[in-house]
């Protein structure tokens, strides 16, 4: 996919406006095979996940002049429902997305906003490849450390699949994780709460199943 022509459309992390180094999610599973960008192998180590929460702010909030909103209203509105994932600047949440395999789904998750939450499913239909903002000094995500032989950050494609039945509020979310922490459940490890400033997050098919199965349930 071309890169995106519309000025400041890009992915951040909820409630830091920038992300933190050196986070991480999740155990290690069964390794997956080694990514090539540039010079170096990545993830030649990493757990392999199938099932993934990716966050976005859905309300306008400016940086240098450019507002970084972009909902899944957005992405439904773009032609065949699809666009890049661009603008991450998180190690782990970068890894995550290196291990992304083509069909696998993803909650689309609004952040850093009124109520955020699971609002939607959108599907990975290109993995990882080249952030074209890191190179961008007009852009908000411009890495100067950055080296085109050897770029430091990727991105993937997404494809919007569908609304969720009704929204899914972080507050809800939180009641169900607290309650399996103390009773055994599939949210009780969730990344959301156990490493929740990450924007791209691994979830199990249990923990994907589970908040599915909330979509005909009425609100805790």
């Amino acid at each position: 996919m071309p890169p995106k022509t519309r000025a400041g459309v890009s992915k951040r992390a909820a409630n830091t406006g920038k992300e933190d180094d050196g986070e991480t999610v999740g155990g290690k599973r069964k390794a997956a095979a080694p990514v090539e960008f540039g010079k170096k192998q990545v993830n030649s180590e990493a757990p392999r996940y199938s099932h993934w929460l990716m966050k976005s702010e859905p309300e306008s909030r400016f940086e240098s002049g450019i507002d970084g909103k972009f909902g899944i209203e957005d992405l439904k509105a773009l032609p065949d429902q699809t666009d890049c994932w661009d603008g991450v600047r998180n190690y782990q949440a970068r890894n995550f997305m290196r291990q992304m395999k083509d069909g696998q789904l993803a909650f689309f998750y609004h952040s850093d906003c009124k109520e955020p939450g699971i609002a939607g499913i959108m599907k990975i239909v290109k993995e990882a490849y080249v952030d074209h903002t890191q190179f961008d000094k007009k852009d908000i995500h411009f890495d100067a450390n950055s080296e085109p032989d050897n770029p430091k950050w990727s991105m993937v494609d997404v494809q919007y699949q569908r609304m969720l039945k009704r929204f899914f509020p972080l507050s809800e979310l939180k009641k169900y994780h607290l309650q399996h922490r103390a009773k055994g459940g599939p949210l009780k490890d969730m990344a959301l709460f156990t490493s929740a400033r990450l924007s791209v997050q691994p979830l199990t098919p249990e923990e994907f199943d589970f908040i599915l199965s909330l979509e005909d349930k009425e609100p805790l």
